[in-house]
Parts: structure tokens; C-alpha cells; sequence
């Protein structure tokens, strides 16, 4: 078949726009269009479908719900890196979760829970984990606790248990993060002595998560249309994701991280996202650059 492109109406692409919609919330306005074209022709290329109709039934039958979710995976530009927007994480590592810690401690809760949605390829939960451990092993020293410490020494202090979900829609994604094998180019931002303590060097510009940082992190599949999220999370890193929604699937999103997460946890959004003119449900908090949201009780 030629690589020529096949004439779809403008009909025809509101309908699989509807479709993508109920099934993730992506909602693709006029400046998209053209991107969400380019992705579709691809999938017709590859399906060697010679019209919109028949791709479109392939969508909607049971056999297609692989095609379906690839077709999603293309839709999502998986953009990401380790360290990303430094002010927000120093502001969750050195304040929002020195609070936590010292009201978990307090109350003899030593559990502490953080979901990645939106991981892309585990950058994000991976880094979380590092900052967790070093945030860990700094309160370990100035908060020591009345509990034998095994030999070798863990990278999570006793009797602290640590758990971070990473959840994407893509499947492929998903795969790389559980690997944790990444490339020169993807360590630009991971300074000498954390490529030193949470990474091991496998061959020619090459590092691969040590095991004890890939322990703490559960990679899965999730939807965020669905109501079926993870519950009692301390922290919720939801990072430029929200931009691929409308305002109505928005609020409906942020409701639904304000039930997943534990009184007093945090939602941290993209630096381009806001929650303003959303929610009541959220407290802003602003510092040096960085922005987090505190769960606010009815």
C-alpha cells in the first residue's frame, strides 16, 4: 500500500476524538488537530487500512483494543527526565516532606506512599526515590529512632517503609521504567554522587538503577478516566499531564486525586499547570520558584 494519506472528513475525526475522549479524557482541541492527524494517518499506514471507517470499526471491536492502545501510546509525547523542575522538588524533599515525616513519626506511622501518574519512563518515581532515601537518611541522623540497624545498612531506615507507584496509559513506557537502564544522554541531570550511590555503570554510557532504589518502585498500567486510582497516597506527582485534558475532565481529575491522597498529602502538577479556577479543595503553597498543593479537609 502507498504511504499516500487517506482522506478522513471532519466528521470522521470528531468521532475518534469522542472515542479517545471516553476512553482516557484526552481531549485534543483545533491546535492539536494537526498532530493528532499525523498520528492517525500513521496507525492507518501500519493497520494497512485503506479508510477511516474501517480503522474506526477495528477501534471499536473487541479485537481491536490493541490497536486501540497503541494508537493512545502515540497520542502522549512521554517527555521527561530526571531532576525535572529542580525548584519543586527541593521544595517536596527539604520542607513538604520534612513536615511529613515529623507528623508520621509523631503519631508512630511509618509508611510513607507516593504515586507517580504519569511516570512516562520511570525518571520521575526514580528520582522521587532517591530524594526520598537522602531525605530519609538526613532525618535518620538528627531523629535517630530506638531500632537496631541490620548490617549492610538499607537504603530505607528501619522501621521507615517506603512505597512509590509509577502509572502510565502506555504500556511500552512502562517496560523502560521497570528496566531502569538509561543512556548518557539521559543522566545530564543526575550529578556525580547520585550516579555514584543509586546507579551502576552496565557497559559504554550506560547506567542501570541499583536494585535497592527498584524495589521501592511499583511500576502499573492505570487510566485516569477510570475511578479505580490508588488509595492513601502521601504525595501525588501528577506533571504535565493535565495539559492533554479539557477543564470538565480537569476537575473531575484533580476531585479524584483529592480523594487518592491521605489527609494533609500533597499534589504536585506541572509548571505550566494550575489549579486555580478549578478547585476548592487545595491549598497553594509557593517557594523559591516551586509550587505544591495541600490537600484541604472539608
Amino acid at each position: 500500500m502507498s504511504s499516500s494519506t487517506i482522506p478522513i472528513t471532519e466528521s470522521e475525526l470528531k468521532l475518534l476524538q469522542t472515542l479517545i475522549y471516553q476512553e482516557c479524557g484526552m481531549f485534543f482541541d483545533d491546535r492539536r488537530t494537526h498532530f493528532l492527524m499525523d498520528r492517525l494517518q500513521r496507525r492507518l499506514r501500519l493497520c494497512q487500512l485503506a479508510s477511516f471507517y474501517d480503522y474506526y470499526r477495528l477501534l471499536t471491536s473487541r479485537e481491536g483494543r490493541q490497536e486501540l492502545s497503541a494508537l493512545l501510546e502515540h497520542l502522549t509525547v512521554n517527555e521527561t527526565s530526571f531532576f525535572r523542575n529542580r525548584p519543586q522538588l527541593d521544595l517536596f524533599q527539604k520542607t513538604v516532606l520534612e513536615e511529613m515525616l515529623h507528623r508520621k513519626q509523631a503519631r508512630r506511622d511509618w509508611n510513607l506512599r507516593i504515586w507517580s501518574a504519569g511516570c512516562s519512563t520511570g525518571q520521575e518515581p526514580f528520582t522521587l526515590a532517591m530524594m526520598v532515601a537522602d531525605a530519609l537518611a538526613y532525618y535518620y541522623l538528627r531523629n535517630p529512632l530506638p531500632f537496631e540497624m541490620p548490617s549492610p545498612k538499607p537504603l530505607i531506615p528501619p522501621p521507615w517503609k517506603v512505597d512509590i507507584l509509577a502509572s502510565d496509559i502506555n504500556y511500552s513506557v512502562l517496560r523502560a521504567g521497570q528496566e531502569g537502564i538509561y543512556t548518557e544522554h539521559h543522566m545530564e541531570a543526575v550529578d556525580y554522587t547520585y550516579r555514584l550511590r543509586y546507579f551502576d555503570r552496565v557497559g559504554e554510557g550506560r547506567y542501570a538503577i541499583k536494585p535497592a532504589v527498584k524495589e521501592l518502585v511499583h511500576f502499573d498500567f492505570h487510566n485516569l478516566k477510570t475511578e479505580f486510582l490508588p488509595q492513601r497516597n502521601d504525595f501525588i506527582f501528577c506533571r504535565n499531564v493535565m495539559i492533554y485534558f479539557d477543564e470538565a475532565e480537569q476537575k473531575r481529575l484533580i476531585h479524584k486525586f483529592w480523594r487518592c491522597l491521605n489527609p494533609e498529602g500533597y499534589l504536585f502538577v506541572g509548571h505550566a499547570e494550575s489549579l486555580f479556577g478549578l478547585t476548592d479543595k487545595f491549598k497553594m503553597m509557593h517557594l523559591n520558584n516551586g509550587t505544591a498543593y495541600s490537600r484541604l479537609e472539608d
